[in-house]
């Protein structure tokens, strides 16, 4: 699963124009690589306005623990199976959808260690990944949909690749139409293999 995405700090402050958020800058804290637990920059709704914001990466989840009485705490970055519960309550509300915007994304390769082999949408400086978020004791949290891959993922990771949604369907997404539309790999034709 996709555990590691860039921003590139040229580029990302121009999306806020591209969609039209209310101002606000939490372009101070931009970090180039985003990895779990960092803090990532998202686009929602907010009073009605799209604005931007920082939010850690990953919606905590306790679990028990191997050890009879314990629990423990996984940060869950990928949202995978839309039907389960614990996603569902933010999949159906309009106000828990977000934007999470990228410049290119990585895979790690197989057999490889901890090499990468990073994704990159060829027209498009910025895209964005279909997004939720909540409030939890630790701040906001987000995390994105993935879904199959597509053939140009395939090959690196053949589990999943990060639902990038079209720029014709953020205001879709924001508004909260079905989840499971969103769910389907991005034409491997607009993308390539980037260098990291």
């Amino acid at each position: 699963m996709c555990n590691h995405y860039r921003n590139d700090p040229d580029k990302i402050p121009a999306w806020r124009e591209y969609i039209g958020a209310a101002d606000g800058d939490p372009f101070s804290e931009i970090k180039i690589d985003v990895w779990p637990k960092y803090q990532g920059i998202i686009a929602r709704i907010h009073d009605g306005e799209k604005i931007l914001d920082s939010m850690q990466w990953g919606v905590p989840l306790e679990m028990k623990g191997k050890r009879p009485g314990t629990t423990v705490t996984k940060r869950i970055t990928n949202v995978r199976n839309l039907s389960s519960q614990f996603w569902r309550s933010m999949l159906t509300k309009p106000e828990n959808r977000c934007l999470v915007p990228f410049n290119r994304f990585a895979e790690p390769k197989p057999k490889a260690g901890r090499e990468e082999v990073w994704f990159k949408v060829t027209e498009a400086p910025v895209s964005a990944f279909a997004g939720i978020w909540r409030p939890s004791d630790e701040g906001n949290v987000f995390a994105f949909l993935t879904c199959e891959p597509n053939p140009i993922v395939k090959p690196i990771h053949p589990k999943a690749m990060p639902v990038i949604l079209d720029p014709d369907d953020y205001e879709k997404w924001l508004a909260g139409e079905n989840a499971e539309d969103f769910a389907v790999p991005f034409p491997s034709q607009l993308m390539a293999i980037a260098e990291s």
